[in-house]
């Protein structure tokens, strides 16, 4: 079944702007809730997704039509917030 996750995941990082920022800033954490979430990721699958560069997540989402992705409806503001030298 982990195959499947990791498939699901891929899918959502290049779909979902909320996750593919939330993967950005801060991988490993981003993985972990989705584990005790029920997903099923072992740890050199973590370990792949936690060394592919993050930058490659949105240069692939921006090449999408951008009717297969989801917008975040997050504000700017809420986007930063958290971020050193944000608020």
């Amino acid at each position: 079944m982990s195959q499947r996750h990791v498939e699901l995941l891929i899918g959502r990082l290049l779909t979902d702007e909320e996750l593919r920022e939330d993967f950005t800033r801060a991988p490993f954490d981003t993985l972990a809730a989705f584990c005790q979430q029920g997903w099923d990721l072992s740890r050199g699958e973590i370990d792949a997704f936690t060394q592919t560069d993050v930058g490659f997540w949105r240069v692939a989402a921006d090449r999408l039509p951008s009717r297969l992705r989801r917008a975040s409806l997050r504000s700017q503001s809420d986007r930063h917030e958290g971020l050193p030298g944000r608020r």
